[in-house]
């Protein structure tokens, strides 16, 4: 009998879970997992997980001089354990992610990542199974050449244009994560059009992402992110990585579709190289309509999930 095309798929790229649902890990054995606010606040809503929330939240009163300290030390430990209980089930990595309201503080971002790679360590923990999602900002990716250089390893988040992964590259970034679906999102609504998984904006940026670094020889690796449909996914067929959600991923586990690798590092075509300087990183992402409406609409998203869960957290403190 002929592999499923979830099957065919990991035999040209490394299929990474997008969840916070521990079941779904086990069903589809993906290599690593990626969390993020949205993920795990909807997760924290669920009874099987009340005990990760409320580990921490023992933890926290244990800790901190202040009740904000409590309750930055309690959000900290939430994503830790969430991450924690990842990485019984993946043999791989796991992605946690910074506050995303400290997307434009490099040093809160240093300060953070450090924080919380001292909490995995505590439990045990090594560093090396460990991503550090920080926002593609220009201070996330000034952080992220910081936390490099000591051993942490990070991956670049809300990633939309060419720029972008540019910068990424050059700051020896370990991961980055561009973002597909949000692209196409962005076009169908301004281009009133659907397109095909060939033509489709999102799908033909990660490419152009993955063959610029192929071509320039960068050690930082492709993630490609936020599918919307299978399709889209198999469209990027070998590409490094693909995190896929559990929904799109019962699709293509029950799908007999033939995959084709699609992106080959050995057929990287040559391209110009982009000017990664402050001032050129700033101007053509403001130039980059798509890019620059994603990331700040990405980032807000973030933020207020987080709000969400912090106000919960902040609830279970005060009993």
């Amino acid at each position: 009998m002929a592999d499923n095309s979830l099957d065919q798929l990991k035999k040209f790229t490394v299929v990474v879970a997008d969840t916070g649902d521990f079941e779904a890990m086990k069903k589809y054995k993906p290599q690593d997992a990626t969390t993020n606010p949205s993920l795990v606040y909807a997760a924290s809503q669920l009874p099987q997980y009340k005990n990760l929330v409320d580990d921490a939240i023992t933890y926290a009163k244990s800790k901190g001089d202040t009740f904000e300290k409590k309750v930055e030390i309690a959000i900290d430990k939430v994503m830790v354990n969430f991450g924690l209980e990842i990485l019984k089930i993946v043999p791989g990595r796991v992605s946690t992610e910074i506050d995303a309201r400290f997307s434009f503080d490099t040093e809160a971002n240093i300060r953070k990542a450090r924080e919380i790679i001292q909490l995995y360590k505590d439990a045990g923990i090594d560093k090396e199974r460990i991503l550090i999602k920080i926002a593609s900002t220009w201070e996330g990716i000034q952080a992220a050449k910081v936390l490099e250089k000591e051993g942490i390893h990070c991956n670049l988040t809300l990633l939309f244009s060419l720029v972008q992964a540019a910068a990424c590259a050059e700051s020896g970034v370990t991961l980055i994560s561009p973002f597909a679906g949000r692209i196409t999102d962005f076009f169908k609504v301004k281009e009133g059009k659907s397109f095909a998984p060939s033509e489709d904006p999102g799908i033909l940026s990660v490419r152009n992402i993955y063959n610029y670094y192929k071509h320039f020889g960068y050690k930082t690796v492709v993630m490609g992110a936020s599918f919307r449909t299978k399709e889209q996914v198999l469209e990027l067929s070998g590409c490094d990585l693909l995190t896929v959600s559990p929904t799109l991923l019962e699709e293509i586990q029950n799908s007999k579709i033939e995959v084709v690798k699609k992106l080959d590092a050995g057929k990287a075509t040559a391209v110009p190289k982009v000017d990664t300087s402050e001032k050129s990183f700033r101007w053509l992402l403001n130039e980059d309509e798509m890019a620059e409406t994603k990331l700040s609409d990405g980032i807000r998203k973030f933020a207020a999930d987080l709000k969400k869960l912090e106000i919960e957290i902040k609830k279970k403190l005060e009993h």
